[in-house]
């Protein structure tokens, strides 16, 4: 696995558990000796007992040497990230290309160079020949794709039990390497899409464009909700009883954010319009800004419910991470919210279950509470920011103990609005009367 990061870990231990000897290569030392002496260094449930089962059975272990890689692998996985990069809507393909380059000369026989990272269109093709051209074996080694279709928080069961693999490859060869790989997988039953790698790095990019646009969808809707006096929960849950739609990402709220969905639909954007079919997704750019706007419209909750001026307002913003069991802060909504009342004069002090660390790195600025109970007490108002189960568990009489004023903003739809009403909170949710 070339890159230990989310991605590469855990695809790391996971195929070490399935039974394959695998080894984790990564340049950050740091990362290496962590993962090796035991600890997964990001929060992903069940994963650090995987790790311990995988380093105890012997098949896995990590290093910072390429060449080590080469001499071991008969496939290589490539993991590394494809962030935004600076100022533009682009892919930033450095760290593929650095790795690939990398590994490339250390490649003596006949192997399979494997992509998982998501990336433009055309990449494949454009790695294929790099590879040939580095690597002292030449056209002896092949590269294929095949995208990682991982959620943050379900990560382990999306590696061994994913609801499809994808196989981009240019021989019988590839295919027969990528199915010996995954054998454990589809022995279960899991389908295996066998295409070319063009499309391959197309299924992602697409999976995620989808996503992204029924999100907003159902946030326009909400949109429409509040210029209209509808209830967006009432019409989600009845156009979710329509099996051509269904219920599945038709929830509105805050709206989407991490590592993925953001930057993958503007890399899309970026890489169609190099391409000359542009126009085809351009709806995407609304799909972005539906969703930005859903952050602006929850500050504008929050100063609504005080009243209209922030300053000196005490705010319980609960949550930091952009989804719930995950520690990933990448493009948060609830940090960006959160900092954006800050901005506007309110007091915000910020908990969140597992995002403490990565919230105070990217945020100092912010003041940052031990508990729930910690940050809400003396609140004038409480913001629910990320859906954790601990805080759509609150009690809000117990809750309703600590604050100043029981004034609550529901970013996510995750709390029952009749159940806080009736404890005496004024309760608003995008969307709602």
């Amino acid at each position: 696995m070339i890159g230990t990061g989310y991605l590469g870990a855990t695809h790391a231990i996971c195929m070490a558990v399935l039974g394959y000897e695998v080894l984790g290569v990564d340049v950050d030392p740091g990362k290496v000796e962590r993962l090796g002496s035991g600890e997964v260094p990001f929060f992903e449930p069940g994963l650090p007992e995987l790790l311990a089962k995988a380093l105890e059975s012997g098949r896995l272990r990590f290093t910072t040497s390429s060449a080590e890689a080469g001499e071991f692998g008969d496939v290589h996985f490539v993991c590394v990230g494809t962030p935004q990069r600076p100022g533009s809507y682009a892919a930033d393909m450095s760290y593929v290309d650095s790795a690939v380059t990398e590994l490339a000369g250390h490649l003596r026989r006949r192997t399979l160079v494997v992509g998982k990272s998501t990336v433009p269109i055309g990449s494949a093709a454009r790695l294929a020949a790099l590879v040939r051209r580095l690597a002292p074996a030449g056209d002896a080694v092949e590269l294929a794709w095949n995208p990682e279709f991982l959620r943050e928080g379900y990560a382990v069961d999306d590696t061994m039990k994913p609801d499809r693999l994808v196989f981009g490859v240019t021989s019988a060869w590839a295919e027969e390497q990528l199915r010996a790989a995954y054998a454990p997988v589809l022995a279960q039953g899991v389908p295996a899409v066998v295409t070319d790698p063009a499309t391959a790095e197309l299924v992602k990019v697409a999976a995620n464009s989808f996503l992204a646009t029924k999100i907003s969808y159902i946030n326009a809707m909400a949109e429409v909700c509040e210029g209209t006096g509808a209830d967006v929960h009432d019409l989600a849950a009845a156009l979710a009883y329509d099996n051509r739609i269904g219920g599945r990402f038709l929830k509105p709220g805050l709206g989407f954010g991490g590592g993925c969905l953001p930057k993958d639909i503007r890399a899309f954007m970026h890489r169609a319009e190099e391409l000359g079919v542009g126009q085809a997704v351009s709806f995407l750019r609304e799909v972005d800004d539906i969703n930005k706007r859903r952050r602006s419209r929850t500050v504008d909750l929050v100063r609504e419910l005080v009243g209209g001026d922030l300053s000196g307002v005490r705010v319980a913003a609960l949550g930091a991470a952009f989804k719930p069991n995950s520690d990933d802060v990448r493009d948060a909504p609830a940090l960006d919210v959160a900092s954006t009342l800050q901005r506007a004069g309110a007091v915000v002090r910020v908990f969140d279950p597992a995002a403490m660390d990565n919230a105070r790195r990217i945020h100092p600025e912010l003041t940052y509470g031990t508990s729930t109970l910690d940050v809400a007490r003396d609140a004038d108002v409480v913001v629910l920011l990320t859906e954790w189960a601990d805080f759509r568990q609150i009690d809000p009489a117990v809750l309703g103990d600590a604050v100043t004023h029981r004034r609550v903003v529901d970013g996510r739809h995750a709390l029952d609005a009749a159940t806080w009403r009736a404890a005496g909170w004024e309760y608003r949710a995008l969307g709602r009367p």
